[in-house]
């Protein structure tokens, strides 16, 4: 699967293709306009192509499927089920069985809405792909180029003076829109950008109300305003920091570039109620001149405590990675041995699972039982890891249904499977691809589809939902929606 790092390939627009004088392209019905794009194109004979799309394909065709006395309604029922499928367009071949594009085929995608291509003799099917796909290449590197010239912007406004500001100056700018950070009872702290009026503003308000960090809300949400695109992003720190953005264009580095401001931000933000740095000072040289613990641990800001065993579903964790897990437990007292951060955390902290790590979370104790709760935390991480839980309590077997109330749960769902409301045959497909355990063809038969389309869409929704589907834990988050829609 790619790295989430990474934004997705940017689709094609379609009258991109139309400007190369190398292939020729007409379009002689349906409509046009920059925002039609293609994600890729795919050459079919099929007279029911449905079944072979995934969505967003040019479809490229020489008419062989078209029987000598098709009639309007043949072609009617052709287009219709392009459409269906999520064609972004049709492109006709001319020659060798076809001298013209045949009327009806012309009347039916204008019916339908469906961009349709005339493709001259000397411009082969392999031809067009192959400017697609050099096409999506170019567009790729520079989004790569651009998200990698942000986060460099970005990590070093984080490093100024007055690194809040700077950073949000810098999303706003890099975005094109506008960056707001909202504190924890939904003030707006810190903007940067231009303001875009008052409707996006309250907008954006009530999507960052959505990402407080409750039980069962997203980490992050989207809508549309006024024609502009908002996001918002709960950060990391727990204590209600949300970081929002309006931007009029969406560009497929935008959340990438989005997601590194959010990080930098929890970092800046991170005051923890575990106690100022100075205290911590104190409490760590009382510890190394003798102070008992108990006596310690008011300086640090509680009376009962956790113990958090960390380890990261990937590689080895930093620095960074370490002060970022900390951020979102809640507190700065972060310790990284080897490949498991420990994190030591008051009691009254509501921990919860977090993407990309496992966690064993010991029993509530007082400060004289720390060492007992560090034991308590390791062989809850074990357990955890053994598993494939992404969080273990010492002592806990809570079932999911005992922690999400139906509301939240549900509210969950559609937030997690928002991607995919516009493909109901994605839908359709995850939910029986994971009602089969996985299974490429009991799936297909059960669809009546091919096994590569199969394949093809689960790669698919993948992408839009940004997980691995390979991961038993993404399933299983996955299956729990899908049976709340």
């Amino acid at each position: 699967m790619p790295d989430p790092a990474v934004p997705p390939t940017p689709p094609v627009p379609l009258d991109a293709l139309l400007a190369r004088e190398d292939l020729g392209l007409r379009r002689i019905a349906g409509p046009g306009g920059p925002g039609i794009v293609v994600h890729g194109a795919h050459t079919s004979e099929m007279a029911d192509p449905y079944p072979y799309l995934l969505g967003g394909e040019l479809l490229l065709s020489a008419g062989v499927h078209i029987p000598e006395d098709a009639g309007a309604e043949y072609f009617d029922a052709y287009v219709s089920r392009i459409v269906a499928a999520g064609g972004a367009a049709l492109g006709f071949g001319l020659a060798p069985v076809h001298d013209t594009v045949p009327a009806a085929l012309v009347e039916a995608c204008g019916t339908h809405g469906l961009p349709l291509l005339e493709v001259p003799p000397r411009t082969t099917f392999s031809g067009v792909a192959r400017a697609v796909w050099q096409l999506m290449a170019r567009a790729r590197l520079a989004e790569l180029r651009r998200v990698t010239e942000a986060q460099q912007s970005l990590a070093t406004a984080a490093a100024r003076p007055d690194p809040v500001p700077s950073v949000l100056h810098q999303l706003a700018r890099r975005l094109g829109g506008r960056a707001v950070l909202y504190g924890p009872e939904g003030t707006e702290l810190a903007a940067a950008g231009r303001d875009q009026g008052e409707g996006v503003r309250t907008a954006l308000a009530e999507l960052a109300r959505v990402v407080r960090p409750d039980a069962g809300r997203p980490a992050s949400a989207t809508d549309t305003a006024a024609g502009t695109r908002l996001a918002a992003y709960a950060l990391g720190t727990g204590r209600g920091f949300v970081l929002g953005v309006a931007a009029p264009r969406q560009h497929p580095g935008d959340h990438t570039i989005a997601s590194v401001a959010a990080v930098l931000l929890s970092l800046l933000t991170g005051e923890h109620q575990s106690g100022t740095g100075a205290a911590r000072s104190s409490a760590l040289v009382r510890l190394l001149l003798g102070s008992p613990p108990e006596e310690v641990a008011p300086l640090l800001g509680g009376e009962r405590w956790r113990v958090v065993h960390a380890r990261p579903d990937a590689r080895a964790p930093d620095s960074l990675a370490a002060s970022a897990l900390g951020a979102a437990l809640g507190s700065a007292l972060v310790d990284p041995v080897g490949e498991t951060v420990r994190v030591l955390v008051p009691a009254d902290r509501a921990l919860q699972a977090l993407p990309g790590w496992t966690l064993g979370v010991s029993a509530a104790v007082a400060p004289r039982d720390w060492p007992a709760a560090d034991t308590q935390a390791a062989r809850a991480l074990a357990r955890a890891r053994a598993t494939r839980a992404p969080l273990v309590r010492h002592g806990s077997r809570a079932a999911l249904a005992d922690l999400v109330a139906p509301h939240d749960a549900d509210a969950h769902a559609r937030a997690l499977l928002a991607p995919l409301a516009a493909a109901p045959a994605l839908t359709e497909t995850l939910r029986t691809w994971l009602s089969l355990h996985g299974s490429w063809d009991r799936t297909a038969v059960a669809l009546s589809v091919h096994r590569n389309t199969v394949r093809q869409r689960i790669a698919r929704c993948a992408a839009l939902l940004g997980t691995d589907l390979d991961d038993p834990d993404a399933r299983m988050e996955l299956w729990f929606a899908l049976r709340r829609t």
